[in-house]
């Protein structure tokens, strides 16, 4: 095994290949779906109405994916790619600046965050085919659970300050992602592309 997993259970012998999506397929669909919904919470024409229910799906799923990655592929990338230490570092640092941004999206500062995301996204690209060479398929598919799973129990507003790096951030980002989501449906805000 190249990539450090969280223990797991035993595989089958030979021949056994996981269920579900690799890791690196999951984020790069991801940055994708970030990138469209900031597109079209800034076209022009977009009624007020929905400009605000995009803007909190794209909050929620921001704030989903990057505790998803902090995670997972950070640790992962850590291990697997020969002097990502530093860039990983950086990308941590932006995650808490981007997230620091999107708290002010009410207040107009979907351009700052657009041009941050921008930067993350470019930033994580550039880990993922030398995680890609470094990892099996079976690694990343396993380690794509992980952060499907993680994305399900993450804050879906964004929090700075709650820890980023293991293993504090899988601790205490599941405990806010409950409160997150109580707050999300007693006030009835959207947090997936699929509500909108």
């Amino acid at each position: 095994m190249t990539v450090h997993l969280p223990p797991l259970p035993p595989v089958p012998g030979d021949g056994y290949r996981p269920a579900g999506r690799s890791l690196v397929d999951i984020i790069e669909a991801e940055h994708r779906e970030l990138l469209e919904l900031a597109g079209e919470a800034t076209a022009q024409g977009t009624p007020p109405p929905r400009r605000r229910e995009v803007l909190d799906v794209f909050t929620a799923v921001l704030a989903r994916h990057l505790s998803g990655e902090e995670q997972y592929l950070f640790p992962a990338a850590r291990q697997a790619v020969p002097g990502a230490g530093e860039r990983i570092d950086r990308a941590i640092a932006g995650d808490a600046g981007l997230l620091a941004a999107a708290r002010d999206l009410p207040d107009g500062g979907l351009p700052a965050v657009v041009e941050q995301l921008r930067r993350h996204v470019e930033g994580v690209d550039a880990l993922l085919g030398p995680l890609r060479a470094a990892a099996s398929e079976e690694e990343l598919i396993r380690l794509g659970n992980r952060l499907e799973i993680a994305e399900e129990a993450a804050p879906t507003r964004p929090h700075p300050g709650n820890p980023h790096t293991p293993p504090w951030n899988r601790i205490v980002d599941p405990a806010v992602g409950v409160v997150d989501k109580v707050r999300d449906a007693v006030s009835g805000r959207h947090t997936h592309r699929s509500d909108l």
